[in-house]
């Protein structure tokens, strides 16, 4: 006789759905109903990122190329996702799939930090290529750069301060030095597993490469280039909006003279709406204020302090606030409790963007960010690689729709996961939990702008079950978990969608 199985299933994260599945069971055969093998497979599609659009038939064909390519690429050895992303990237450059993922309009980046948003190319043949730009190689073996008008006092650890201009005319390879200044400036490196043999080791130099970029982007005239730079990468990478993490540390002249916050804001905001002007299907940019995790309280307070300051100078730039630096070094969000607690206390809202649970150290106070970023009403969090083992954070971000800001690439390379195919994030997709896709540091992993990234959530996480209902709906969730105005992500979203139509039209021929 039939029975009847009661199957509760977590459906759109808002509230538990009842799926009740009539299986006729045959004691002789014991062969389940094929009609109810499919109805179970055709519900779990459906609960999948993006498994609820219903596509245009122009969408299904260039679904099916997609699946095609997918199937080739998977079947294929070596398989890119299962590689380190440093030796898969030549491999990715020559994808049909990644080829057609840079067409594909991506809607916004919404996890990126300002010191390292442009390509590091750039950095060298342009930025080192101004006069007054001086190097110093230091004891341990880094590089630190400096624009003066004379030859720099000893700083830092740097006592023979060089003008780069006379020591690339002196060099007998001029570009071997090129060569050697990039490797400085990025993570980049044909032997990842020898070079970052750890995590503290790959992390030690993710640290010392900020550094070295910190003299050349914070010269207030590299500062506007910079910028400028890093929104026209993330354009012709089909990304449309910008959201960057930033301390803003003080910009320098040539003098010796520096800028407040203030100007550094400012010419944000003339920069955003330059920007805007020559490019008028781009939203802009916005900024999250970000102190490091490693400051004491006093000091995270002053950051809260001068962020709701600058957010109400600035409402149209600042987005928010968030703590960055590695987390498992780092204190966690608890500790700052008192601080984080300032705006509510003084009935200001500043949203909060926190990075949470880029960790793998289960069980420790960093391992509970997760949950104190939601008491916190965070936003969104950045990251959360550790958060399908918290299922009550997991639960509470998909209700209230806090969105995971998910950067493959990053975890990768900073050494949380080695195959791309068993990111956690592999089971958020799964589950259509709220999400989006972000490129971090482009500068220190050898990528620009999203589409390295979106290769490796459609082609790793996603696996052959991701489709184009998976891509739509990642790039629709960018705009969606935005900081932008409810006007202005209606505007966003019409605008994505004629970019999406004319490239759907485009691809599926």
């Amino acid at each position: 006789s039939p029975i009847l199985i009661d199957s509760v299933l977590l459906c759109s994260g808002l509230a538990l759905v009842h799926f009740w599945l009539l299986v006729s069971l045959n004691p002789c055969a014991g062969a389940p109903d094929p009609g109810q093998r499919e109805a179970m497979m055709r519900q779990e599609a459906s609960q999948r990122t993006g498994g609820g659009l219903v596509l245009t038939p122009a969408e299904l064909r260039l679904d099916a190329l997609l699946h095609r390519l997918k199937r080739q690429e998977a079947g294929a050895a070596p398989f890119p996702p299962a590689m380190h992303f440093f030796r898969a990237r030549p491999l990715i450059q020559r994808s049909p799939i990644f080829k057609l993922l840079q067409k594909m309009p991506k809607g916004g980046a919404l996890h990126v930090h300002s010191s390292a948003m442009v390509s590091v190319d750039w950095l060298v043949k342009n930025v080192t290529y101004r006069p007054h730009c001086y190097v110093c190689f230091t004891w341990g073996g880094s590089v630190r750069f400096l624009f003066s008008a004379q030859r720099p006092f000893p700083r830092w650890d740097c006592f023979n301060w060089q003008l780069l201009a006379s020591l690339r005319a002196a060099a007998a390879d001029p570009a071997e030095l090129d060569a050697s200044l990039a490797r400085n400036l990025s993570l980049f490196t044909e032997n990842p597993e020898a070079a970052y043999p750890t995590q503290d080791a790959v992390w030690d130099r993710f640290d010392d490469a900020f550094l070295a970029i910190s003299g050349l982007v914070t010269y207030a005239p590299v500062f506007r280039d910079y910028l400028y730079q890093g929104l026209e990468q993330f354009y012709a990478d089909n990304v449309m909006y910008l959201e960057i993490r930033a301390g803003l540390s003080r910009t320098y002249e040539l003098d010796g003279s520096t800028h407040d916050r203030t100007w550094s804001l400012k010419t944000c905001k003339d920069l955003s709406e330059r920007f805007r002007a020559e490019h008028p299907d781009f939203l802009g940019m916005r900024i999250v204020l970000s102190a490091h995790r490693v400051l004491g309280v006093s000091a995270i307070k002053a950051a809260v302090m001068e962020a709701m300051e600058l957010q109400e100078k600035f409402p149209d730039v600042v987005a928010g606030f968030d703590l960055v630096g590695r987390e498992d070094e780092g204190r966690p969000l608890w500790f700052y409790r008192e601080a984080l607690a300032l705006p509510a206390r003084l009935g200001v809202t500043l949203p909060y963007f926190f990075h949470a649970g880029e960790t793998d150290q289960e069980g420790t106070d960093v391992d509970i960010n997760l949950l104190d970023a939601l008491l916190f009403n965070t936003s969104r969090i950045g990251h959360g690689y550790a958060l399908t083992r918290h299922p009550l954070a997991k639960d509470l971000s998909r209700k209230q729709g806090v969105a995971v800001e998910v950067c493959p690439i990053s975890n990768q390379v900073l050494k949380l996961v080695t195959d791309m195919r068993n990111h956690p994030a592999s089971v958020l997709l799964a589950e259509g939990h709220p999400m989006v896709i972000s490129s971090d540091d482009p500068t220190l992993f050898g990528t620009a702008g999203l589409s390295y990234d979106f290769y490796e959530a459609f082609v790793g996480l996603g696996g052959l079950s991701a489709d184009l209902g998976t891509l739509k709906e990642l790039a629709m969730n960018s705009i969606r978990f935005s900081s932008l105005s409810p006007r202005l992500k209606d505007r966003g979203l019409e605008m994505w969608q004629k970019k999406w139509d004319e490239f759907v039209a485009k691809s599926g021929e």
